[in-house]
């Protein structure tokens, strides 16, 4: 059976995420996407708690959750990241994301009571604790040994355990003791798995794409597929096949081209300038003179002992996808939340089925007889590797040129600014 799990969303109740978000929009969004799994987000909040508690039953006893009265078959996995704040021996502040995945509402219960001790649990979806990882990884532990604890985004430059201004250089020196509770880390969208085989050390760890949803069509923008006996779908089967060395239950990881993260290059957004980290290691703007963000291609260079192209054995399989609505939204020149676009996206999804098959499976032939021929042959482009983008930095998105009308490529598109235009 396979299952397309989005382990890392949010609710409302997080802080700059939409409004509209509901349990029930999530399991409407989910189908549409074709996402069979989506985490319920920010748990330790006590609104959004109290909903999970009164949309959601677990009838059976699987550890995963479904909208009462629904048989949509989508389920629900507890879920929320949270954000440790800490000084390690009296040294500069850390502030590191890590997700939490738990088998039952009673657990998630126990969790919110426990880490309440740690900071605010209703302020924000997303609770900021003052503890460290590995005092994290304990006190979740020790409510349930089934948890699963993995870095959320790993390597964006603020909140990743190997980001640039508030992370550490291996998951020991992060988790401490705790490490050896740590089977999974998420890539984030500025990464993908070729970037992550670079790094030896991170080959024990299995690799996820999360979407990290602040509003409901960005789920599944990133995602996981699964492959479990529908016998055994259940929380249980999850955690296995996440922790499992031989990784064999995860059979591909959808993925965000890197370069479209809005962290891929270094770069300072307020002067419009980046700078590819493989061109030139640059410290401060050559506009302004303030310190660059240093973005995830330079980190992962920082910390890689193989060259690009290396594949580890056993590693897990992955394609790159654009979201339908970017593709729709690059092809007809509107935006992605325009009421063109979403009619658009809307009649694709009723004539060929969920996102995900429009994306990856469905003949170029039936797309072009339902949207036309440009937005098949964008799909098309993106399943082939075929496109330029200018890629992003300081939390600016890389932008997409799925049609090659620049003609761009990948590793050398066209930069806004680049330090070629300070230098002689």
């Amino acid at each position: 059976m396979k299952v397309i799990a989005d382990l890392h969303t949010h609710s409302r109740y997080a802080m700059a995420c939409s409004s509209s978000i509901t349990i029930k929009g999530m399991e409407a969004t989910a189908l549409e996407k074709g996402i069979s799994l989506v985490s319920t987000a920010d748990f330790t909040h006590g609104g959004w708690l109290a909903e999970i508690k009164r949309d959601l039953e677990d009838p059976e006893g699987t550890g995963l959750l479904k909208v009462k009265g629904s048989d949509s078959g989508v389920r629900f996995i507890l879920g929320v990241e949270v954000s440790t704040v800490f000084n390690p021996g009296g040294a500069n502040t850390k502030k590191i994301h890590h997700c939490i995945l738990l088998p039952s509402i009673e657990h998630a219960e126990a969790v919110r009571e426990s880490l309440s001790k740690f900071g605010a649990m209703d302020s924000d979806g997303r609770p900021t604790l003052s503890m460290g990882p590995a005092e994290l990884v304990e006190n979740v532990r020790g409510i349930t040994k089934d948890a699963v604890i993995f870095p959320a985004h790993a390597w964006t430059p603020f909140f990743g355990v190997f980001g640039a201004f508030s992370g550490f250089d291996s998951m020991e020196e992060a988790y401490e003791d705790q490490a050896q509770h740590i089977h999974a880390l998420e890539m984030g969208l500025s990464s993908d798995s070729p970037m992550n085989w670079r790094i030896s050390k991170l080959d024990k760890y299995t690799l996820l794409g999360n979407s990290d949803m602040h509003s409901l069509p960005k789920m599944g923008r990133e995602a996981n597929v699964f492959d479990i006996d529908k016998r055994h779908f259940n929380y249980r089967s999850l955690v296995e096949a996440i922790n499992s060395k031989d990784r064999s239950k995860l059979v591909k990881n959808i993925e965000f081209y890197p370069e479209e993260g809005k962290y891929h290059f270094d770069g300072h957004r307020n002067c419009h300038f980046s700078v590819n980290p493989e061109a030139s290691k640059i410290e401060r703007c050559p506009i302004c003179g303030k310190r660059l963000v240093i973005g995830v291609l330079h980190r992962v260079n920082d910390l890689a002992d193989r060259p690009p192209g290396v594949v580890p054995q056993g590693s897990i399989p992955y394609v790159h996808a654009v979201p339908l609505m970017e593709v729709i939204a690059y092809v007809t020149g509107k935006t992605s939340y325009s009421r063109s676009t979403i009619e658009t996206y809307t009649s694709m999804i009723s004539a060929l089925g969920p996102e995900f098959d429009i994306l990856l499976d469905i003949l170029p032939e039936r797309i072009a007889a339902v949207a036309g021929n440009d937005i098949a042959n964008a799909i098309m482009n993106v399943r082939n590797e075929n496109i330029g983008i200018t890629p992003g930095y300081n939390g600016v998105f890389g932008v997409l040129d799925l049609l090659n009308k620049k003609k761009g490529i990948r590793q050398n598109a066209v930069r806004q600014k680049g330090l070629s235009d300070f230098t002689g």
